[in-house]
């Protein structure tokens, strides 16, 4: 399984187009567009997982820098997240 990162998406992408638009290069496993916890609307960004890494190596190439929805995006291979420390969210100094 091959996660592909999709960076500089639209607000107004849905996982319909990017699964329309990966789909062109091989089965599509899963699509996830990354939304803010509080609002709920998209942060910009999506993960597309394809099952088979030449497929997904092929969209990576065809699809980087190409429009979906309006804008350039840019694709490539997600990388493993990295274990942060947790900070409990922001601190205000008054």
């Amino acid at each position: 399984m091959t996660s592909i990162y999709v960076g500089n998406l639209s607000y107004t992408a849905t996982e319909d187009d990017l699964r329309e638009a990966f789909s062109q290069y091989g089965k599509v496993s899963n699509v996830n567009i990354v939304k803010d916890r509080e609002t709920g609307r998209p942060r910009g960004f999506a993960f597309v997982e394809m099952a088979d890494g030449k497929e997904a190596a092929t969209a990576i190439q065809e699809l980087n820098l190409r429009e979906i929805d309006g804008r350039s995006v840019t694709v490539n291979e997600a990388r493993p997240k990295q274990d942060r420390p947790r900070t409990g969210g922001r601190r205000r100094s008054w």
